[in-house]
């Protein structure tokens, strides 16, 4: 049994670990930059306020009842409640001065600030909802920043785009990059091969042992990975704890996930598209490669 571990984690099998193990770190680094990018998305549209003017008529236990009815709407994620008073506050603290002074009275009126779901953050959506809150006749006006929202649909969609074109380019040089290195490993046994089938081995059996080898350096190589990625994740949030809202621990099970599952699933394909292409040699072909 000693020496089958010896055999079986060997310089070579660390070499390819640590070989497959740099290209599954890049490749989970664009998975970690695609879903924080997503969330990174949701807050910024889910922070985007809808300011509802109320008309001073209304009752404030009127608005109460209403804010509560808004809240239960699919579009909105939360509301906050500004009394007349409170918007004269922070228009003083802001202003340096009291309008109400050269006024004689209280200029602002209450208002609903509303931030939307994210899905709902957007022009087409924004305009429907405008119009059911101003079918309420105690609405005077709905405002909301529409250039600040579309700039941000703009450029965040711009951003998924090149993520996603990133991510598809190192999937594929990933793959380049693990199918050469396990290639390598079984082209030093080439000849190995060869023996095997002239003693009558099935291809099956030939075939199994590298299999295995190169599926546990997937998974080794996809630990250690994981292990790097985890640890980066852990410090950015402890460097900035309001990271937590965009490194989530759902983003990091994804990524550990991806990785965890790419390692593997990459590792067998190319293993088993390197042997059977070693398998399927003559002996002469094995000496000018």
């Amino acid at each position: 049994m000693k020496r089958k571990s010896r055999s079986f984690f060997n310089m070579q099998f660390i070499t390819a670990s640590i070989s497959t193990m740099l290209v599954l770190l890049l490749l989970g680094l664009v998975v970690f930059f695609v879903l924080t990018a997503n969330n990174l998305s949701v807050y910024v549209r889910e922070n985007i306020a809808v300011s509802v003017q109320l008309s001073d008529d209304m009752p404030e236990r009127d608005i109460l009842q209403y804010q509560k009815r808004l809240n239960e709407a699919p579009y909105v994620k939360e509301t906050t409640y500004i009394s007349k008073v409170q918007a004269l506050r922070e228009q003083t603290e802001a202003m340096g001065t009291d309008p109400a002074e050269f006024i004689g009275h209280n200029p602002f009126n209450a208002s609903i600030e509303i931030k939307l779901n994210s899905a709902y953050a957007n022009s087409d959506s924004i305009q429907w909802i405008q119009d059911e809150l101003l079918s309420n006749k105690n609405i005077l006006e709905v405002n909301y920043p529409q250039e600040l929202m579309d700039s941000v649909n703009r450029n965040l969609r711009k951003i998924s785009l090149v993520l996603l074109g990133l991510a598809g380019l190192l999937t594929l040089i990933s793959f380049a990059l693990i199918n050469n290195t396990i290639r390598l490993t079984i082209y030093s046994k080439r000849f190995l091969i060869h023996t095997m089938k002239l003693v009558g081995a099935s291809w099956s059996f030939i075939r199994r042992p590298f299999l295995w080898q190169n599926i546990w350096i997937g998974i080794f190589a996809a630990i250690l990975a994981d292990a790097l990625l985890t640890g980066m994740s852990y410090f950015l949030i402890r460097y900035e704890p309001d990271l937590l809202t965009v490194i989530t621990p759902t983003v990091v099970l994804i990524m550990d996930g991806a990785v965890f599952i790419f390692g593997v699933i990459i590792t067998t394909v190319c293993a088993w598209i390197s042997i059977n292409k070693f398998l399927r040699m003559k002996a002469g072909e094995l000496y000018y490669m």
